[in-house]
């Protein structure tokens, strides 16, 4: 399943609005790597004005996730629109050198405090597996390292973690809508959250440097069967 562009109501945080439904659909793929995207079509399929589509689009370019379109065949000399940016392996390996690092920390704190994590996270993860929705799924595993987040009791990782969640969340979607999510994810999951609710810290930092070191081989095998070029470089998402 991919993320579909829908009518969206007016309100005051329209751009906001904008930004996550073509984030949304860029994660998920309806917006694939390398697309060609024009402010007029984006605005005509969510059916609001041009200008909070254009705000949403700068915000976009500035995290990396749209650049200017190439200006081949462009007679007037001048940018045809925008594009989806590439995906970068090499940028998606850095950002889990990051993101496991902080997890492993987290669940050694959260350990340290036997901080239980919501049983209904893992069953909403398999379920979303088992009904092979991608954004559920993405949300669901997002949901679960939020809690280990939290339950380590150190706002800063949470911060750390969050900058460039949006650009593994891509991956994740480009993975998942050529293969099945890995079979042993929420097994792991499961495995990591009895550890740190047993306060066994050393079996918890083990799980989890094993989790996030097979999640950056399976996004990076993925992308080098299915490669989509080099991005542009990337600014923190904030």
């Amino acid at each position: 399943m991919t993320a579909q562009l829908l009518q969206l109501e007016t309100a005051p945080d329209l751009v906001d609005q904008v930004y996550r439904a073509l984030l949304d659909a860029i994660s998920e793929g309806s917006l694939a790597p390398g697309q060609r995207i024009t402010q007029e079509e984006l605005a005509e399929r969510l059916a609001v004005s041009r200008q909070p589509v254009m705000q949403a689009l700068r915000l976009l370019k500035r995290d990396g996730f749209v650049h200017d379109a190439p200006l081949a065949g462009a007679s007037n000399g001048r940018s045809r629109g925008l594009q989806v940016a590439l995906l970068d392996a090499a940028w998606i390996a850095q950002v889990y050198e990051v993101r496991g690092a902080l997890d492993v920390l987290a669940a050694r704190l959260a350990a340290a405090r036997r901080t239980r994590i919501d049983p209904a996270l893992i069953t909403r993860g398999r379920e979303a597996v088992g009904r092979g929705d991608i954004k559920a799924m993405i949300d669901a595993d997002l949901a679960f390292h939020r809690a280990l987040y939290q339950g380590s009791a150190n706002p800063l990782i949470e911060q750390s973690a969050l900058l460039h969640w949006h650009h593994i969340r891509r991956a994740m979607g480009e993975a998942l809508r050529h293969h099945t999510l890995r079979g042993p994810v929420w097994d792991e999951h499961e495995a990591i959250a009895a550890a740190v609710a047993e306060g066994d810290g050393e079996r918890a930092e083990a799980l989890m440097r094993e989790h996030s070191g097979q999640a950056s081989a399976y996004l990076g095998a993925h992308m080098d069967t299915h490669p989509t070029g080099p991005a542009p470089h990337h600014s923190v998402v904030r």
